[in-house]
Parts: C-alpha cells; structure tokens; sequence
C-alpha cells in the first residue's frame, strides 16, 4: 500500500469499511486529494543590514541626533574625509545603438581620439543629434531635421564621442521620452554594433539625482545629511576601483539608485550642499559604505571592520514610518518545493540565528524537512530564491488541523 504525504490542512481521511461482506471483502483505504497549504513568512527589515539603515537615520533624527553621531554609529571607527571630482555613471535605460539628444544653445560634441571639440550649429528645424557605431570602433554624428524627417550626417570620429557644454542636456530614451542630465553624455564602445550611454558629472551633481532616489525628501535634514555622505562615499570607494574600466556605477539598485537632473529636490540638494565634499574614511581610505531601507532593529556584520553586529533603536524609532520593520508575506507549495528540493515540505525551520536582536537576530541558516529528505541553505539563499525583504526571517508554526487531546466514546 503507498502512503500520502500529510501536510498542514491538508490531512487525508482514512475510511475503513466496518461490515463484512464476505470472506473475501477487504477494507479500503479512502484518500481524498489534498492540496498542499501555503507558507507563512514573518520577517524584519528590508536589504542586507550592513551599515546605514536609512530608515534607522530618519528614527536618529526624529530623536534629535546630528549627522555626525548617526555616521559615527553606521560606520563605527571610521573618521572624516573629503573627496572631489566627477563619476561615469552607465544609463541603463537607454538601450538604442547610439546616444540621442536633443538640440539646445551651446551644444557641443568632443571627439576622444583628437581631443578636439566642435560647437554644433543651430536650425529651427533641426532638434535632435545622435552619436551613432561607425565601423568598427569610430563613430558618426548626425542631425534630425524635424520638417523633412530625415537624418543627416554631420561629421565622422575613428574613436568614441561625447556631448557636453549646456547646464542640462537631454537624452532620448527608446520610447521617445526625454531625460536630462547634468554634466555629459559620453559614447562608449561596447561589444557588437551598440554603444553605451556614459553620464560624466560633477560628484556633487550627481549626489543630486542620488540621494532623493534612495532617501525620502521630505525627511529631516540630518537623515538626508547622512545618505548624503554615505552616496558620496560610496562612490568615491568604486570610482577608485573603476579606473581601467569606462565606467565608475550604474545608476540602478545594483549600485545606487540614480535619476538625473530630473530627480533633484531642494531639500536633498541642500542636504547635499551641507555635507559639501565629506566622506567616511578607515585608515585614511573611502570605506564602502554600504546602506539598505532597514536593518529590522539591528545592523549585520560584514567583511570589513566598520561593518558591525549590533542593536539598533532607531531603525523602529517612533514615527519615522518605516514599513519595513516587520512584514509577513506567502509562498506557495510549489515555490517552497523549488527552493528546498526535498518533495512535499512538512516544515521549514531557522536552525541558527546571529544572537542580536529581536526574536533571537538575524536568520542564518534554514532547515526544510519533506516527504524526500531535509536541506539545509543559508538565509540569504532563501531571500534570493523566494524574494523575500531581506534574510531576518521565521516560520511560525502551523495550527493542527485535528484534535490533541483524547476524546472517549460513550459507553466506555
């Protein structure tokens, strides 16, 4: 006889034929099917926890902390700096072969492999420039006229090129939409007939198309004070790493979160002009100051010595709205079944926790027990497989579906 899994709700009703109908009558085994029940997974905190906890900075400020005691608590034994200069920051959303802009006073474009820049000409009609592969690694530069519809070829580079000379220049997305930027738009070369959009601009600019995208505005000054060095910092850390390569960051959240001249609020700005030039630093170099929406009441520990285990008040400090303390999501049997890979799941358990804060701390690895075996993965396996907020999680226990106790029939 095969045996069916039991799980959660979902428990199979054994029904034995009480009367004998002959000698050769057996009982039956009647096994309704049973669907698998879904998971519940409460968490804490949202990102990786290691240094500022952005949230955590708006709960420092509620409270009345400068932005020098909030930098010093994210990033203990670290001292300041200062840093200048300007980053490549790879525009993601432009996915076209070249780099379109449109046409504005003072518009320029600089060929590399001379050196030399040229003023582009003005016409009423003509609103829009491309830099556009031209051979193996030269390209073209071209105008649109706008009355005939038509492109036409202005002048040729054997290298890459870039437009540069107004405040704010305008690129042209796939789709038609217009987004600007301070500072150039740079070709670069890349593999295959396609090159890449490079936005070169002043650090401090580029603070201001940062710090709005990965803090709130409306915060008080010396949360957005502090997002302010930390963006700063963190990107002067791989700026110094990125020297052989064409660009320094992208602007999305593999990197840090940036939108142009378009995102810049006055509020950042002036945070970011408060903090003009400052950066953390540990023996005398740019730290990586890593940062996440919240680390759930206390920080994680990583690599490097300013990234420390420890509890953290503010980050659940009182009306700093941070929906991110605790969360409570779903997943179905099937996904818990991908992810562990033991058949029918009959519980999931956190084997090992970090000790520091709420709830025991930080999930560090999880156990899944089912029809097919056990597995055990690391906590952040589990958040990148289920997409979880971050790896600060438990299971809690499913209710039992029968009764425990022992219920005796009359007459016994």
């Amino acid at each position: 006889m095969r045996t069916v899994p039991i799980s959660g709700r979902a428990i199979a009703a054994i029904v034995l034929s009480s009367t004998v109908i002959s000698a050769t009558a057996q009982a039956r085994q009647i096994v309704p099917t049973a669907t698998a029940p879904d998971t519940t997974i409460m968490g804490r905190g949202f990102g990786h926890g290691r240094g500022l906890s952005q949230y955590g900075a708006q709960g420092a400020a509620l409270a009345g902390k400068p932005v020098k005691q909030i930098l010093d608590f994210y990033y203990p034994g670290t001292t300041a700096g200062k840093a200048t200069g300007s980053i490549r920051v790879r525009v993601s959303a432009d996915t076209t072969d070249g780099v379109r802009v449109g046409a504005v006073n003072k518009l320029s474009v600089r060929s590399f492999a001379t050196g030399k820049v040229y003023v582009l000409p003005k016409a009423s009609t003509r609103n829009q420039w491309s830099v556009d592969p031209n051979g193996e690694h030269g390209t073209k530069l071209s105008s649109y006229d706008a009355k005939t519809k038509k492109w036409t070829l202005y002048k040729t580079f054997t290298g890459m090129a870039q437009f540069e000379g107004p405040a704010v220049i305008g690129l042209i997305l796939p789709s038609g939409a217009v987004r600007r930027y301070r500072g150039a738009l740079r070709a670069i070369d890349v593999s295959g007939t396609h090159l890449d959009t490079v936005n070169v601009v002043p650090l401090e600019y580029y603070l201001r198309g940062v710090v709005p995208r990965e803090a709130v505005s409306s915060w008080r000054p010396a949360a957005l004070q502090a997002q302010a060095v930390a963006a700063r910092t963190y990107s002067v850390f791989h700026r110094d790493r990125a020297s052989s390569k064409a660009y320094d960051l992208c602007d999305t959240t593999s990197c840090q979160v940036y939108g142009g001249y378009d995102s810049e609020e006055t509020s950042t700005n002036s945070a970011i002009a408060a903090t003009a030039g400052q950066i953390r630093l540990y023996k005398g170099k740019p730290i990586i100051a890593e940062f996440s929406s919240s680390n759930g009441g206390a920080t994680a520990t990583g690599d490097v010595p300013y990234q420390l285990m420890k509890a953290d008040g503010w980050d659940a400090y009182p009306k700093n709205g941070n929906p991110n303390v605790t969360w409570t999501v779903t997943r179905s049997a099937a996904d818990m079944q991908s992810v562990f890979a033991v058949g029918s799941i009959r519980y999931v358990r956190v084997l090992k926790r970090s000790g520091v804060g709420p709830g025991g701390g930080r999930a560090l690895t999880i156990e899944a027990v089912g029809s097919k075996g056990k597995r055990v993965l690391t906590a952040d396996q589990v958040r990148i497989r289920l997409h979880l907020k971050s790896g600060w999680i438990s299971f809690p226990a499913r209710k039992l579906d029968m009764p425990t106790s022992v219920v005796e029939e009359p007459g016994r």
